[in-house]
């Protein structure tokens, strides 16, 4: 038996061919189909096959164009810059150095990590009948809308990406059930955020998405569980399912609701995470009847007071949190050791004076602590509005991440220890951002999903991060070290049966089965085994993914053959 060691040497030393029972077929390998084979597969899906040319080309010899590589470098950490793209991705790490702005001219702008095709579809038999190719000729298969993903899941070596994102219908209806009646928007699986607000706003509702605009809400959002401006209101972005549309592992379309014969899967996909049960073609979610929205901002620094003055601002406003998520609103903040910002709360159907009065314990405490601040308070018609006035541009590329979510039992109880330990990952390297909100059952109604039960108990979900510099990957490498080894185990640590939020969690979380999914992942298992037999869908840290190794060349192999 070889050794794993030995194993991964003797992959790497043979071709392929003698291999591939083993390793999904690479590029270089006597399996990989010819070019007659793939023109003949892109006649069958309509002319719909994207050959990879990364997004940076113009950046590298000999394609350099120094006009074209400056507009690049200037809108590369917006994500407008790569969700048109078929193959860019927004987490650098994934994306391996091999084809941005930010390296020398000079090196080769190589597909490296980039995925070599992509099928641009518009129809359920293009998605089926790639499964199908990608099943024949044993090739990595990647699901991507946007490339919006930190953990990587959007890409892939080697791989053929069914690239969702003109899946761009959109329909406002009224749904009924035994669970539900009432409104409800039915979206492609490349609708992004801002689309589905804009059509719910004009017709008087407000949907439930991701606080970035560009997030697909379809994909790894709702499916991961999606947190949102309205979670305290409505509950995550899993609750509001209602219908999925998906193509599973053998090609076969389902449509999938909570009461008929494919229950397990609309459950496993609502919640349960996304790229590895099958390909959503379109999502139908609860739309609920729109509300005015006030919204507050709030800044302070260190300027002039103690570091201990500082954190104890920090620690005062988690203890009116719960108050304020438990009113219905949600509160999104971020502090460096240095800073502190509430940007914003959103406070669906609260009047602006009253989330100001309901703000007042902790401005009082401010002042009785010497912390000089700035606030504003507002009042909007509509969430949309309030979003996009309030809701700043979130760069991509800026950062690694992990996170965890914070009981609300640790922060009434152990408060002290927990800014004590923010304070702690703040002063080594880290940054904090916290969505404060409340899930619970009592908030999302009956529902029927896989969301990691450890959302109910939550009042915070942290998510920590660490600066991202382009071209030294033995500091990023060190970085994401303490980030598994360092910051997130001293959360841990004050909650051990909690969890994190599998969309921003450490994709090298080493137990991400029960961190991730928790008591649902053996459920979930048998799930995948039933609508994914081939074993063709992968996803990092998704449910069944231990069953795969990425080799350092991006190789997908079996484990442990």
């Amino acid at each position: 038996m070889f050794s794993r060691a030995a194993f991964i040497s003797w992959l790497l030393a043979v071709p392929l061919a003698a291999a591939s029972p083993a390793c999904r077929c690479f590029p270089s390998d006597a399996c990989w189909p010819s070019n007659n084979v793939w023109s003949q597969f892109n006649k069958t899906i309509d002319g719909r096959l994207v050959k990879t040319v990364p997004l940076g080309v113009p950046c590298h010899a000999p394609n350099y164009n120094a006009e074209t590589c400056e507009v690049l470098k200037d809108g590369w950490l917006l994500p407008e810059e790569h969700y048109e793209s078929s193959s860019s991705v927004m987490a650098p790490f994934f994306a391996n150095g091999t084809c941005d702005p930010f390296h020398p001219v000079s090196k080769p702008c190589t597909i490296g990590n980039y995925v070599q095709y992509s099928v641009n579809v518009t129809t359920p038999t293009q998605i089926s009948k790639a499964v199908k190719f990608a099943t024949k000729y044993n090739i990595r298969l990647v699901i991507r809308n946007t490339g919006h993903d930190y953990n990587g899941r959007s890409t892939g070596a080697g791989a053929l990406a069914i690239w969702t994102h003109h899946l761009k219908d959109l329909e406002l209806h009224s749904y009924k059930d035994a669970h539900y009646s009432g409104k409800a928007i039915t979206m492609g699986a490349g609708i992004q955020g801002f689309e589905a607000y804009e059509i719910a706003d004009a017709n008087g509702l407000q949907v439930v998405g991701g606080e970035c605009p560009t997030v697909g809400l379809a994909g790894g959002y709702t499916q991961g569980g999606g947190h949102s401006a309205l979670a305290s209101r409505y509950g995550l972005g899993a609750d509001q399912v209602l219908k999925w549309e998906v193509i599973d592992g053998k090609g076969n379309f389902i449509t999938a609701t909570r009461d008929n014969k494919y229950s397990d899967i609309f459950w496993a996909l609502s919640g349960g995470g996304a790229g590895t049960y099958g390909i959503v073609y379109s999502l139908t979610s609860k739309a609920h009847p729109g509300t005015p929205v006030s919204g507050f901002n709030l800044t302070y620094t260190n300027a002039n007071i103690s570091q201990d003055t500082f954190y104890r601002g920090v620690e005062l406003y988690n203890t009116y949190l719960a108050d304020i998520v438990d009113a219905g609103a949600m509160s999104v903040w971020y502090y460096t050791n240095t800073s502190f910002m509430i940007s914003p709360i959103t406070a669906p159907n609260i009047p602006v004076a009253k989330l100001v009065q309901m703000l007042k314990p902790f401005l009082n405490g401010l002042d009785k602590l010497g912390i000089e601040y700035t606030s504003t308070a507002s009042q909007y018609d509509s969430y949309y509005s309030q979003f996009k006035d309030m809701q700043g541009t979130i760069e991509v590329g800026t950062a690694q991440y992990g996170g965890w979510l914070v009981p609300r039992s640790v922060v009434q109880k152990n408060n002290k220890a927990l800014v004590d330990a923010y304070r702690y990952i703040n002063e080594n390297g880290g940054t904090f951002i916290g969505v404060g909100l409340s899930v619970a059952k009592k908030v999302s109604g009956d529902v029927y999903n896989a969301v990691l039960p450890a959302w109910r108990e939550a009042l915070i979900d942290t998510t920590l991060t660490t600066p991202w510099e382009w071209d030294d990957p033995a500091l990023m490498l060190e970085r994401q070290r303490k980030m598994t080894e360092d910051f997130i185990p001293r959360l841990r640590a004050l909650s051990p049966d909690s969890g994190a939020y599998m969309n921003e969690g450490d994709f090298r979380q080493p137990d991400f089965q029960k961190v991730f999914y928790g008591e649902n992942y053996a459920k979930l298992q048998k799930i995948k085994a039933k609508y994914d037999p081939n074993g063709i869908f992968y996803a990092r840290t998704a449910v069944g993914s231990e069953a795969w190794t990425e080799l350092e060349n991006g190789r997908l192999c079996k484990t442990g053959n």
